[in-house]
């Protein structure tokens, strides 16, 4: 398994759709006992939250986001977690909109410094 999500801080390598989550956008993740949240906030996102489960090096979570023009929009996400030969974690997500339509694929990766 993966080592522990607890405190590390991830960014997106790419930036998805305009007015989504992108490089600019820093997720600060927190886990305990199979339990993982995160806030989230950057480039076109003003706050985000989420929150969900982790079993092995599968996470398994809801979102919820506030973007700078005063929308909202939630979905859901099943997230791989790896880590690189570098020491650093990744997560392979793929994700759906709850509120708003739209799906895809996306990869996170921890910062350092």
């Amino acid at each position: 398994m993966a080592r522990s999500l607890d405190g590390l801080v991830l960014s997106p390598v790419a930036d998805q759709a305009p007015g989504q989550v992108g490089t600019r956008t820093r997720f600060t993740y927190h886990e305990r006992d199979g339990r993982i949240w995160a806030d989230y906030a950057g480039g076109d996102v003003v706050r985000g939250h989420l929150v969900g489960t982790r079993e092995a090096d599968v996470l398994d979570f809801r979102y919820v986001q506030l973007k700078q023009d005063g929308t909202t929009s939630s979905g859901h996400c099943v997230s791989t977690v790896t880590d690189l030969p570098d020491g650093r974690v990744r997560l392979d997500e793929t994700w759906k909109w709850e509120s708003q339509e739209g799906s895809g694929t996306s990869v996170v990766e921890e910062l350092v410094g």
